[in-house]
C-alpha cells in the first residue's frame, strides 16, 4: 500500500466516522425530545440540559432544511428518520465510489 493509498484510506475512514458520528447524534437527540416531551426526564438536570443543548447545536442546522418540506405528520417531526435514510445511503453508496476514485487519485490504483 502507497502512502497516497494510505492517506486516501485514512481520510475514507474519518468521513465515514463522522457520519457513524452524525447518524448516533441524530438517534440520541431524537430519543431526548421524546423523554423530555413525556417527561421522564427534565432540563433542571445540568448534565442533561447541556447534552440536550450540544445535540440540538450539531442536529438542527442539519434537519431544518429538510423540516422546511417536509410538515409533521400527525404531529409526529419525522424528519430525523429522513436523515437518517439520507445519511445511510450516502454511506453505502457514494462513499466507497469516492474512496475508491480518491484511492486511485493519490495512489495510482487500489
Amino acid at each position: 500500500m502507497g502512502i497516497g493509498t494510505g492517506i486516501a484510506a485514512f481520510i475514507c475512514f474519518i468521513v465515514t466516522s463522522l457520519f457513524q458520528l452524525l447518524w448516533l447524534a441524530i438517534v440520541v437527540s431524537a430519543i431526548l425530545s421524546w423523554l423530555f416531551a413525556f417527561d421522564i426526564i427534565n432540563y433542571r438536570n445540568r448534565f442533561v440540559a447541556q447534552l440536550a443543548n450540544f445535540l440540538d447545536s450539531v442536529v438542527t442546522p442539519l434537519l431544518a432544511p429538510l423540516r422546511r418540506f417536509i410538515p409533521p405528520l400527525g404531529g409526529i417531526d419525522i424528519t430525523p428518520i429522513i436523515a437518517l435514510l439520507i445519511i445511510s445511503g450516502v454511506q453505502r453508496y457514494l462513499l466507497p465510489p469516492f474512496c475508491g476514485a480518491l484511492a486511485m487519485l493519490l495512489g495510482g490504483g487500489v
